[in-house]
């Protein structure tokens, strides 16, 4: 009998390390699939890549730790995307609170240029540099709004009753 009960055990460890490993597996795709994403989110709300790196990571902890609350699978980008959205509105009320910062600091693009060409290269550069200054003029809540849903492509009636409804 002792060696029933043993071997219930081994089975019952192997089976726990098995599904262990998957889920590990499972979450390493699910970051790996959609970093780029969320720090694109983040650093268009926050301007500023390092700061935008750390925000990525919280965020990510944050949806693992929350994975539970996932009811659709199908709207796991806009869940995700919403975590990572308010992830950055935290930091920005925090850093609000210590420091005084513009946005004048953003920095320039982090897409490499697609081509070679001179002319191509300032025109997007200018382009750029019209976004940044359209975003200046923006409150954090409108900014927020505005990549959600250009940016992010999430339906209006998502995007705009949390960050537009109450000024």
């Amino acid at each position: 009998m002792a060696t029933g009960v043993a071997y219930c055990r081994e089975l019952m460890s192997e089976t726990a390390g098995n599904l262990l490993q998957e889920n590990l597996e499972r979450q390493e795709r699910f970051i790996r699939d959609n970093l780029r994403p969320v720090f694109l989110v983040i650093y268009r709300i926050v301007g500023n890549v390092a700061d935008a790196q750390d925000l990525t990571q919280e965020a990510f902890i944050k949806a693992l730790q929350r994975q539970d609350q996932l009811r659709d699978l199908e709207k796991a980008d806009r869940w995700l995307s919403r975590i990572a959205t308010n992830t950055a509105r935290d930091f920005l009320r925090r850093r609000a609170r210590s420091t005084f910062t513009t946005v004048e600091d953003m920095p320039g693009p982090l897409i490499a240029p697609e081509t070679d060409d001179p002319e191509w290269q300032v025109l997007a550069s200018e382009r750029q540099s019209y976004l940044s200054d359209g975003l200046r003029l923006l409150s954090e809540r409108e900014r927020m709004a505005l990549v959600l849903r250009d940016v992010e492509e999430m339906p209006a009636e998502e995007v705009y009753p949390p960050y537009l409804s109450s000024r």
